[in-house]
């Protein structure tokens, strides 16, 4: 994997967006998929927002938003599924936390 702090805002707000959308397929607990649902939804639009080169500072709220979701998930009943939680949990600390 890539590290988290390598490429362009846009290029990583995508790579978190994509661990989000790996889990799809995956068997996650009900609550679980709740909440990783709606952080895929926010980080599908911040990387909308920083694919067009949209404010740096929305990009960062919303991935701020997406950290804050994924604080809900303690584990998906899936392996897979929660290291590409833990994924995308650190990549989107670090997004929002960028300067």
């Amino acid at each position: 994997m890539t590290d988290d702090t390598d490429g362009s805002l846009a290029e990583r707000v995508d790579r978190l967006h994509g661990e989000l959308r790996a889990t799809e397929e995956r068997p996650v607990e009900r609550e679980a998929s709740r909440w990783i649902g709606e952080a895929q939804a926010v980080a599908g639009d911040a990387a909308d927002v920083a694919a067009t080169e949209g404010s740096t500072a929305v990009v960062r709220e919303r991935v701020g938003h997406v950290a804050t979701l994924l604080d809900h998930v303690e584990e998906t009943g899936d392996a897979a599924a929660d290291e590409h939680v833990e994924r995308a949990k650190t990549l989107a600390d670090r997004i929002a936390d960028a300067e």
